[in-house]
């Protein structure tokens, strides 16, 4: 289980964007592997699901948490706790599905490739952002953001050449 978690979270936490091309029932942990990408785009007879209730378990990688910032929480519930499936044209509706289309797979790379053309540092900087704003790990991300902007400072240069050199450093602030 903790396998899992460790697993999902880093793939959400990716500093690149990610595509989940959702082609067909996508169920329980794959369902939980698509909701950790950024992207998921389905094909018009996809569906999605959480069974577990329906075999006596729970959602068990961060389904139901990641759900929770997808879904309104009616949707979320029905699926959680009845093991509803939501078909493809409910989840783009939504908000779940970023588009529909036949080849969603061809959509997930026409996606990727659009990517591929933006500043891949900015693209980082946004996804981080996004993530702390909608609650992904907001404690990490805060730190990340806080990190990011401190390297790009003239004291934190200042401070490490003080250390290094051993004497008092002279920080000019902002």
């Amino acid at each position: 289980m903790r396998d899992g978690h460790r697993r999902f979270d880093r793939l959400a936490r990716l500093s690149k964007p990610t595509i989940a091309a959702l082609s067909a029932h996508t169920f329980g942990g794959g369902l939980e592997l698509a909701i950790a990408c950024d992207i998921r785009v389905m094909a018009p007879k996809a569906t999605i699901a959480l069974p577990e209730p329906k075999v006596g378990i729970v959602p068990g990688w961060s389904g139901t948490q990641r759900l929770a910032r997808l879904l309104p929480e009616p949707v979320l519930k029905e699926m959680a706790l009845f093991g509803r499936r939501i078909d493809a044209e409910r989840a783009h509706a939504l908000g779940f599905a970023a588009a529909v289309a036949d080849d969603c797979r061809a959509l997930a790379f026409d996606i990727a490739k659009d990517a591929l053309g933006a500043s891949a540092y900015s693209t980082e900087i946004v996804k981080y952002m996004i993530h702390a704003g909608a609650g992904e790990d907001r404690s990490a991300m805060v730190e990340t953001l806080g990190s990011g902007m401190i390297a790009a400072s003239f004291d934190k240069a200042e401070g490490v050449s003080a250390f290094r050199e051993k004497r008092k450093p002279s920080f000019k602030g902002c």
